[in-house]
This record gives C-alpha cells, sequence and structure tokens, in this order.
C-alpha cells in the first residue's frame, strides 16, 4: 500500500433533478440517518484518509443537521455548477495542505454502501501506479449501439466495463487535467474522463456490484437493503 497520504474528496453540491425531492439527494433519508452521513462514514471509518473534503453548494441549508460540521476530519468547502467545478475547488483546499504528489480518491456522496473493502482495495492496487485508476464493474448485459430508437451493433461486452467511485488519482495530475479539459470545453462526467483526455489509460479496480449510485426513487429502498445486507457479512 502506498505510504504518500490520501485525501478523499466528495463533490455534494448537485441537487439530484430525477430524485424530485423537496431537497438534494444527499440529504434524503436512509435508513436512522441521511444518505450523505452514510457516505462520510463510510469513508471515515476506514482511517484512511489525511481528510475528507466535502464540497457543498454555497446555498446549502442541510449540512449542519449531518451533525458532522465540527468534525475536525472533515473539511469543508464551495462547490460549483458541474462536478468537475466541485472537484476542481477541493482540490485547491487540498493542496494548501498537502502536495501535488499526495493521492486523492473521488466519490459520488449518493453512493452509501461503498464497502472499507473496496476502498482498501483501490488503495493497495493503485497505490503504486503511475496514472491512479478507479474501481468499476465489468459489463454482464448483451449492449446495443443504438441510434434514432434503431440497433445499430452489438457492442462486445467483454470491453466495457461500469465505472464507480472512488476514482483515484493524485492531486497535481488530476487538477491539470480537469483544468485543461475546461480551457479546452470538454465536458467532463468523472475524474477518469479528464484523465483520457491526457492520453493516459487510467487501472481498473474490480468492485462490488452492491455500490450503487442513488438517482432514482427506487434507488433508496435498494440502497437500504445491501446496507442492511452488509451488516450482517
Amino acid at each position: 500500500m502506498s505510504k504518500t497520504p490520501v485525501w478523499a474528496l466528495v463533490p455534494a453540491a448537485g441537487v439530484g433533478k430525477r430524485m424530485a425531492a423537496d431537497r438534494p439527494k444527499q440529504y434524503l433519508p436512509l435508513g436512522d440517518c441521511t444518505v450523505l452521513k452514510h457516505t462520510l462514514q463510510r469513508l471515515m471509518a476506514s482511517q484512511l484518509y489525511a481528510g475528507i473534503v466535502v464540497a457543498l453548494s454555497p446555498e446549502d441549508e442541510y449540512w449542519p443537521s449531518l451533525c458532522l460540521s465540527d468534525t475536525e476530519q472533515v473539511y469543508r468547502v464551495a462547490g460549483g455548477r458541474e462536478r468537475a467545478d466541485s472537484v476542481l475547488s477541493g482540490l485547491d483546499f487540498i493542496a494548501l495542505l498537502g502536495s501535488v504528489d499526495d493521492w486523492v480518491m473521488v466519490h459520488d456522496a449518493a453512493r452509501p454502501c461503498v464497502t472499507e473493502t473496496d476502498l482498501r482495495r483501490l488503495v493497495e492496487e493503485v497505490g503504486n501506479d503511475p496514472v491512479g485508476g478507479i474501481l468499476a464493474l465489468p459489463v454482464h448485459d448483451t449492449l446495443k449501439d443504438v441510434e434514432s430508437n434503431r440497433i445499430q451493433s452489438t457492442v462486445d461486452r467483454s470491453r466495457v466495463w461500469r465505472a464507480l467511485t472512488p476514482q483515484m488519482f493524485r492531486l497535481g495530475l488530476l487538477r491539470d487535467a480537469l483544468r485543461e479539459a475546461s480551457r479546452n470545453d470538454r465536458r467532463v462526467t468523472d475524474e477518469a474522463s479528464a484523465i483520457e483526455l491526457k492520453g493516459l489509460r487510467p487501472l481498473i479496480v474490480e468492485g462490488r456490484p452492491d455500490n450503487i449510485k442513488i438517482t432514482r426513487p427506487e434507488d433508496l429502498p435498494l440502497a437500504s437493503y445491501y446496507l442492511e445486507q452488509q451488516r450482517c457479512e
């Protein structure tokens, strides 16, 4: 495992419109607390990090209710309109406390079921990699390339993986990649895609299928089920 400091960065400035809820999805109740609190507690319990940085909307009124605002390990920064903006804000903050060579593990606020096993596996397998890497899942379904609701071809699923988080890269490399993507008006949907635009090839580390992202109302009961099952392991 790498001896270089590892930071966690959680972009949590989104509103989650597809949930059609009265508050951002990261603050929706999940069992005995909120989605975001579950996520942060999983990260904190692993004891892997030099610190955990949460990028929040400047208008966020729910954060104080998490009772984590005074936790020494957790830092709050202002997020932006897009995910990449929030990640950049968090990276700039971490740079004030650490080094450009430190590892940063970016994790979705809406993935509360991530396990310590997966977090440690990512650190162990990526910690000495020259590029960095991400948790991901191989695809088992048959995939179709579609245009105008008509199948154009069948995609070779042996080469396709579902990107998960965390995604782990060096602070300096990731910050440079995101800044370059922004200057070139290239929209990136995850950190790995910014690294790919630099011509680099991140490592894939297979993760657990229960590391789901909450995006729709039906995902909440599924996440609750997974959390309960994990308690029994």
